[in-house]
């Protein structure tokens, strides 16, 4: 098997606020395997926060030799090979996993979501996301959220209720809210989630800080809005210590090294009799169809980031009434692949 990269930087349509930081673009590494004459895409969304870059990502693809493996693939062979290589860096690992999904798919002639055992006709909606900003700003944003039946919205700062005002005086669409990790005091954050609740919110993700268990637990004992692990969870591996912590996941495809190990998760919250939450980070239509194709199988998605970008370099998945619209075809299903892409 034969692997090509290429970088590519992400442009975002508005500046991204979160608790912390800022960003108007994000980096990816677009991954391209070759086996048996067919090619198979994947994609890494390496966001700041996380710790990888081009210069990571390029050192780990010179230690993958997927030669060893064949036909059909044994994921969770491959996931722990790459495991052994390098710890960490679990976008550059999705960006293969997800192209190896493509090709398996294709080879089996089957859309990947097929494979996996979702219903397309369950897809969730999915929602649009506003970043932390100004009234102003939000304003604006909303109006490229008009064909959305869900708004996502970030909070952890101290306007936490403007935001929500600012909203709701535009629209009265549910609502989902992130705080990553913004919140540090539990009193306020249950009042404050009380008052949510009156707002529309239906769920909220990692209300305080990840490494706070026994916060976010009486939160979560207390809540009337499910609250969902974000940033406390990663890979599988993560998932034994949350039970009873909260009261779902939320998986993203760029964390949880791709398709495999993330529909492994989605077993195992299942059988936690936790709720799922798929999501994405900044990511263009390779790594979204990765995490639609997953999606009939979770409650919520959050899988926006085509919507949120400015130079996807591949066809947009088809979006109607605030849902994905699987096509057919083997593999992820990617359209618009340029033959120049990865010169």
């Amino acid at each position: 098997m034969k692997i090509s990269c290429k970088p590519f930087e992400l442009a975002l349509k508005h500046p991204f606020s979160i608790s912390k930081f800022t960003r108007t673009s994000t980096p990816l590494m677009l991954v391209r395997i070759e086996y048996q004459g067919i090619f198979g895409y994947g994609e890494a969304s390496m966001v700041p926060y996380m710790g990888e870059s081009y210069e990571t990502a390029n050192a780990f693809l010179s230690k993958v030799d997927l030669t060893r493996f064949q036909h059909p693939f044994n994921f969770s062979e491959i996931i722990a090979y790459l495991d052994s290589l390098a710890p960490g860096q679990p976008a550059i690992k999705a960006a293969i996993d997800i192209a190896l999904n493509d090709i398996n798919g294709k080879l089996l002639e089957k859309p990947c979501f097929e494979i996996y055992g979702a219903n397309p006709d369950k897809m969730p909606v999915t929602s649009y996301t506003i970043g932390i900003d100004t009234a102003e700003v939000i304003r604006e944003k909303l109006k490229d959220a008009a064909d959305f039946k869900v708004v996502k919205v970030k909070l952890g700062r101290d306007n936490d209720k403007e935001i929500i005002e600012t909203i709701r005086s535009i629209t009265d669409v549910p609502l989902y809210v992130d705080a990553n990790q913004g919140w540090t005091d539990r009193i306020k954050a249950i009042d404050l989630i009380y008052w949510l609740h009156s707002q529309g919110v239906v769920l909220i993700e990692q209300p305080m800080d990840r490494n706070d268990l026994e916060g976010n637990a009486w939160l979560t004992a207390r809540s009337p809005i499910p609250l969902l692990a974000d940033e406390a969870v990663q890979r599988l591996a993560d998932m034994d210590k949350l039970k009873g912590a909260y009261h779902g996941i939320n998986i993203k495809l760029m964390k949880s090294c791709g398709m495999y190990e993330g529909h492994e998760m989605i077993k195992k919250a299942r059988s936690f009799g936790m709720k799922v939450l798929i999501g994405c980070m900044s990511e263009t239509s390779c790594a979204t169809l990765a995490a639609a194709a997953l999606a009939p199988l979770c409650d919520w998605a959050d899988l926006d980031g085509p919507f949120l970008t400015v130079n996807n370099p591949f066809d947009a998945p088809v979006f109607k009434h605030g849902k994905y619209i699987l096509n057919e075809l083997p593999g992820l299903g990617l359209t618009g692949i340029s033959p120049d892409l990865f010169l």
